[in-house]
């Protein structure tokens, strides 16, 4: 198996980095990170328990969180939006979603059988290529395009397949699934003996009344095998590196989860969940607050990309990403490529994003867009954008 080098991120940063010592100011508009520290009320929580004296706060937490009990359910009800009673579902504690990517597969017996798995990497997060293709498991990316608004339809899964890798709220686009939607693939998944795993890390950064999260439809089908996973990263303003989520499943697919994370990983930061755990359930208005600036910065800079004759490729439902259709032409050449523009605008303007080749860049309003709207006004105006 040959492994690839560097994924898409990477690509984008060491040409950052080349821009950057040749002198170009940079506008970077790639990062899909929130800026600045995470909520105070979070870090006074967290610190207090750093300072406990008990030893349930700094041990081992395992798939367990003695350090804070009962995290991972409520944790899982606070992005769902309410309490899951359900008898017939499990939660697990978890550092954060990214480095769990790689036990899903596992779960599903990767390392001991042949299973397909389908992934929504096209255009999307590459994570779920890169372990799949690290562990040697036979991959393969779900149709997302303007056509079907980013939502593939039970017809394109493949047949054979074993598991689905999703993303709702989908990163590059912001789009969310609806309840509808997510029955109709439940329903599919249950007949063709499919385990469905959503990456729900931006379910509290929706501003769509049709958002829904898989928990919500997946507890009326006790048939499906199934898991959630929702991170503290952006819930708590920037909590990327706390390294904080939970996941709620069917029993089955949370036990064989559990199994392969008790074997290989020790379990997250208490100190840290308990901060997270506090700014949840005592400071609401805080992480309301943040919603509402990315969806406010949402509309103005897409309003001003379009001004300059960008396509937007889908309107976002969620996050703090926009998605876009690479133009034909700028700088007064043609553009084969969004790799080939997003380095144009990168070396020309400090302008970065993250392209999705052929067809898409995406730029993130992470950064105070409005405070640099004068930058980002003259950094499009150069590059006189074109799609004849």
């Amino acid at each position: 198996m040959q492994l690839e080098e560097e994924n898409l991120f990477q690509a984008i940063r060491a040409r950052r980095s080349r821009a950057q010592e040749q002198g170009v100011k940079l506008i970077d508009l790639s990062i899909g990170e929130p800026r600045g520290p995470a909520l105070l009320s979070a870090r006074e929580a967290a610190a207090t328990a750093i300072m406990s004296d008990k030893e349930e706060m700094h041990r081992y937490q395992y798939n367990d969180s003695p350090g804070v009990p009962g995290f991972a359910k409520m944790f899982a009800e606070y992005n769902v939006g309410h309490s899951i009673e359900q008898e017939d579902v499990a939660f697990l504690p978890i550092p954060g979603i990214k480095r769990m990517l790689g036990l899903i597969p596992l779960a599903c017996g990767a390392s001991h059988q042949t299973i397909t798995v389908g992934a929504m990497t096209d255009p999307g997060y590459p994570f779920p290529k890169d372990w799949n293709t690290y562990l040697g498991v036979e991959h393969y990316a779900l149709s997302l395009n303007q056509e079907n608004t980013f939502r593939f339809s039970p017809e394109d899964i493949h047949p054979n397949t074993r598991l689905l890798m999703l993303n709702y709220p989908h990163n590059p686009s912001g789009r969310v699934a609806d309840r509808r939607w997510w029955e109709r693939l439940c329903e599919h998944c249950v007949e063709n003996d499919i385990r469905l795993f959503n990456d729900g890390a931006y379910a509290t950064l929706t501003h769509s009344t049709e958002a829904c999260a898989l928990t919500e439809v997946a507890v009326n089908f006790p048939e499906l095998s199934w898991v959630e996973a929702f991170s503290a990263s952006k819930v708590i303003g920037n909590g990327t590196g706390w390294q904080v989520g939970a996941m709620a499943g069917s029993p089955d697919f949370i036990a064989d989860l559990g199994k392969v994370k008790g074997n290989t990983d020790e379990g997250f930061v208490a100190a840290m969940a308990a901060g997270v755990k506090s700014a949840c359930e005592n400071d609401q208005e805080s992480i309301e607050e943040r919603r509402e600036m990315f969806c406010s910065r949402l509309s103005f800079f897409i309003e001003m990309l379009k001004r300059h004759g960008m396509l937007i490729a889908v309107e976002p439902d969620a996050a703090f990403f926009t998605l876009w259709n690479t133009p034909t032409r700028a700088f007064g050449i043609e553009i084969d490529s969004a790799e080939q523009f997003n380095f144009l605008m990168i070396e020309r303007t400090g302008v970065i994003g993250v392209h999705f080749d052929p067809s898409y860049i995406r730029y993130a309003v992470c950064a105070d867009v409005e405070s640099i709207a004068d930058e980002i006004d003259s950094a499009f105006q150069q590059a006189e954008i074109s799609y004849e």
